[in-house]
């Protein structure tokens, strides 16, 4: 649900994602899901985004929302004009796999 998330901000201006992550989270507004959509329910909202399947991930929304936060800060701090913020370019990896271990 990350990736779907990062990929529902990505291009917006931060004024406008930091709203949308927080009608997220308080489901006024749904994550539209592409790729990893199977099992997933069919929403009304997500017809804003030309599909069908959608979700509201909270953590997503709240990680996503401080690291935005935090992006913006450091912007600020280098001087730059917060107003004009564009997220252009956000990336979500997998986790490293842990070890497998056999217990006795």
């Amino acid at each position: 649900s990350d990736l779907e998330t990062a990929a529902a901000i990505k291009h917006m201006h931060v004024k406008r994602a930091c709203r949308y992550l927080k009608n997220v989270i308080a489901k006024k507004e749904v994550v539209p899901f592409t790729k990893y959509n199977g099992a997933v329910g069919r929403k009304a909202q997500a017809k804003a985004f030309g599909v069908t399947q959608g979700r509201w991930p909270a953590k997503s929304a709240e990680f996503l929302l401080q690291l935005i936060k935090n992006a913006e800060s450091n912007a600020e701090f280098k001087g730059l004009d917060t107003d004009h913020l564009v997220i252009e370019h956000i990336m979500v990896n997998a986790a490293p796999k842990m070890r497998r271990r056999t217990y006795r």
